[in-house]
């Protein structure tokens, strides 16, 4: 039996919805949200109160009602405050923001979550992660690779607090891998390993060899030949067509600098990352260029921004689009449903667009169909 996945364009709703379509709420819709009021990160959760405000302003319906309240990045706090907002009879909640927060919340087993997490390890079950998880960007790598027909492909991952998600989305993905290693990021062990990755001494030597054969030899262009290769820096093939490198900021620009160390350039082997969440930086990177990885669509995403910096005066927090979707998500279900039997539609599989672009939900996760770019010659290019 074939089985239709329906699509509900989330963009409809913010953009163009005819709320004639479906039965108008006669109740108040109340949505938790929780978010780091005070602390460290107060500033992430206060531009996801904005991004929240602004999804209500654009749905235009004034029954509903968002409850903030405060986490301070800390799992007792979140406990606290999501009990709070259950005592108050609400029954879905955007939030918390980061995995360490959700350590509690089985506890309120009748409550559903939608953290914007991207971490889908070890979570309660009734909490769903909403963030750009490991699976959605290698689903999308593997799109790329597939296109591309590129067959020998390496997976360096660091040695982190997210390496297991890492080899989660690998596995989940069913891309194709030719080699993985994992790597220690402090500097000098992590050159060390590119060497031997690379074979970069074994490169070498062939190079020195190479030239003192020649020198030796009878050849009649043997000076023309020498002069070309002690402009090289090594000599020999290496066995693998792309590289994906599951890092970021500092740390991705110290493993492509190795590379490029040993005589691996992004000019002869694809070099691919990701998600950076356009960071701008990269940008003027150029010895590492081109270099590729999935995020959302941009251009949607340039828009977000524009409307957000219009109505506060400020750029947004990229998960700050991830709460704006998900009070769509939530007004859209709550007009075709019960909410009361939110963490069962949340098991079932459909697909949503929103302004983040189209990301599909089965077993309380939400996977996201990413773009792909590249960026080359100090430019942002969309591959799909």
């Amino acid at each position: 039996m074939i089985k239709i996945i329906t699509i509900i364009y989330l963009s409809f709703i913010f953009w163009s919805l005819q709320i004639t379509n479906f039965a108008i709420a006669k109740e108040k819709l109340q949505i938790g949200l929780l978010v780091p009021l005070t602390g460290v990160n107060k500033d992430i959760g206060k531009s996801i109160i904005k991004a929240v405000s602004l999804a209500v302003k654009d749905i235009d319906n004034n029954l509903i009602e968002i409850f903030p309240k405060d986490t301070a990045t800390r799992p007792n706090q979140t406990l606290r405050s999501a009990y709070e907002l259950k005592q108050m009879g609400i029954k879905i909640i955007i939030g918390p923001i980061f995995h360490e927060s959700l350590t509690y919340l089985d506890e309120l087993e009748d409550l559903t979550f939608l953290s914007l997490t991207n971490k889908t390890l070890d979570l309660p079950k009734n909490v769903i992660s909403a963030g750009i998880n490991s699976s959605s960007q290698f689903n999308t790598i593997r799109k790329f690779l597939e296109k591309n027909k590129i067959d020998k492909t390496i997976f360096l991952t660091p040695i982190q607090n997210y390496e297991f998600e890492v080899k989660k989305g690998i596995k989940n993905s069913k891309i194709k891998v030719f080699k993985d290693y994992d790597y220690n990021t402090e500097p000098t062990k992590l050159t060390q390993q590119i060497e031997e990755i690379t074979k970069y001494k074994i490169r070498k030597q062939n190079l020195k060899n190479e030239i003192k054969r020649i020198k030796n030899s009878k050849d009649l262009n043997k000076d023309r030949k020498i002069k070309k290769l002690e402009k090289m820096y090594t000599l020999g093939n290496i066995n693998f067509d792309a590289i994906v490198i599951s890092d970021f900021d500092e740390s991705l620009k110290s493993v492509t600098t190795s590379l490029l160390y040993t005589d691996v350039s992004p000019k002869n082997k694809y070099f691919i990352t990701l998600n950076q969440w356009f960071d701008e930086s990269l940008l003027l990177e150029t010895d590492i260029q081109p270099i590729y990885y999935p995020s959302i669509n941009k251009e949607n995403f340039d828009n977000y921004k524009i409307k957000f910096f219009n109505a506060f005066g400020e750029n947004p927090t990229h998960l700050s689009l991830l709460s704006y979707d998900l009070v769509g998500l939530i007004y859209y279900l709550s007009l075709k449903s019960d909410l009361s039997n939110l963490n069962k539609i949340f098991k079932k599989k459909n697909s949503f667009k929103g302004k983040i672009g189209i990301f599909d939900i089965k077993n309380n996760k939400i996977n996201h169909r990413l773009n792909f770019y590249k960026i080359e010659n100090q430019k942002l290019i969309e591959i799909f």
